[in-house]
């Protein structure tokens, strides 16, 4: 028995361990919308629709939609998606980003990660995680540790 656990164990060792880089990009939003979802009862739901571009470490478009909690001291919390199109290293695909924002005193903060099995063609495999911090609404610097599974 010790014998067939020794195997398993140098199995085990020599495994890869993924190499992970951190790109970091200039976001831009293009545009933006916001509809109300529901306003029944406060805190009022609205659903936001924006248009981001990406240059730097990570070159593209990415159209986001976001549902946002938002109480009347105008701080706010929202969950969002966003399938960005481009590259990252140098490498051209699609992946979709689930994210995580909270609003206050007109300062954003997002954290996300790269939903599992959602890259394409050449960033097939990605996985990630990262974020960027900035006043709501305008350009801010975002990371993106990642790596391929």
């Amino acid at each position: 028995m010790n014998d067939v656990h020794s195997v398993t164990e140098i199995e085990q060792s020599q495994k890869a361990v993924p190499s992970r880089k951190t790109a970091t990009a200039t976001i831009t939003v293009l545009d933006s919308e916001t509809h109300p979802y529901d306003q029944t009862v406060k805190p009022e739901l609205l659903e936001l629709r924006l248009n981001e571009k990406f240059s730097g470490d990570w070159e593209g478009e990415s159209p986001v939609r976001a549902l946002q909690v938002l109480r009347d001291d105008k701080s706010a919390t929202m969950v969002s998606m966003q399938r960005f199109r481009g590259t990252v290293g140098g490498l051209r695909g699609t992946f979709v980003l689930q994210g995580s924002e909270t609003v206050e005193n007109k300062k954003i903060r997002a954290r996300w990660s790269v939903v599992p099995g959602s890259g394409t063609d050449e960033l097939s495999g990605l996985r990630g995680e990262g974020g960027f911090e900035g006043e709501f609404g305008k350009g801010s610097v975002g990371t993106l540790n990642y790596w391929f599974e």
